[in-house]
């Protein structure tokens, strides 16, 4: 492995320790209630160490988010029908009970989704993510205004949908009885989109 693999591999190995811990803290805890000096001698690091990793607290929780930022807009690359991709994508991610998606009972994916959804500073951040991902998906539409349009139409209707599967779960339904209709409602709502965004199918 060259030297630089190796540094990228324990940066990756850092940050991902870092985001447990903090994330670890903050369900125990709540979010306003751990500081980041706390997170920092849990994990045995400096605090300027923690912040060289991780600008800001929120990040230590929209870390485990991040990866999908561009997401849509990689999918949406991958052939001359982008929105009938994206609907295949998130149709695969229900089959496969993505968290993204929303559709996933496992005890962890409810903990973090209770703490992300639940805690206002991350909302707000989570925020910013879906902004970067509807412009990081725009850009692969083309850039233009009416790219632009479609990117925020695509990223709004998949944030309502996981969020619907989300608050369903977490309101006690198991995930095979949510599973119809969240395909469902999948479908219709790529349909509408397919309507007015028949360019892009």
């Amino acid at each position: 492995m060259s030297e630089i693999g190796l540094r990228e591999r324990k940066r990756r190995q850092m940050v991902q320790r870092l985001s447990d811990v903090a994330v670890g803290l903050f369900l125990e805890k709540g979010f306003d209630a751990v500081s980041v000096a706390e997170v920092a001698a849990a994990a045995e690091v400096s605090k300027p160490t923690l912040f060289r990793y991780f600008p800001a607290k929120e990040d230590l929780v929209l870390h485990r988010i991040a990866d999908h930022e561009g997401e849509a807009a990689r999918v949406a690359g991958e052939g001359p029908a982008p929105l009938a991709a994206l609907r295949r994508h998130f149709l695969a991610g229900l089959e496969r009970s993505d968290p993204v998606t929303g559709l996933n009972d496992h005890p962890d994916v409810l903990a973090f989704h209770r703490l992300l959804y639940g805690t206002p500073a991350l909302v707000a951040r989570a925020h910013a993510h879906l902004e970067r991902s509807e412009s990081a998906l725009a850009a692969a539409l083309g850039g233009d205004l009416d790219a632009r349009l479609a990117a925020a139409q695509i990223i709004a209707v998949q944030r309502v949908l996981a969020q619907e599967n989300w608050r369903r779960i977490a309101a006690g339904e198991r995930v095979a009885d949510v599973r119809e209709d969240a395909v469902a409602a999948a479908e219709r709502a790529f349909a509408a989109l397919a309507e007015g965004l028949p360019h892009l199918v």
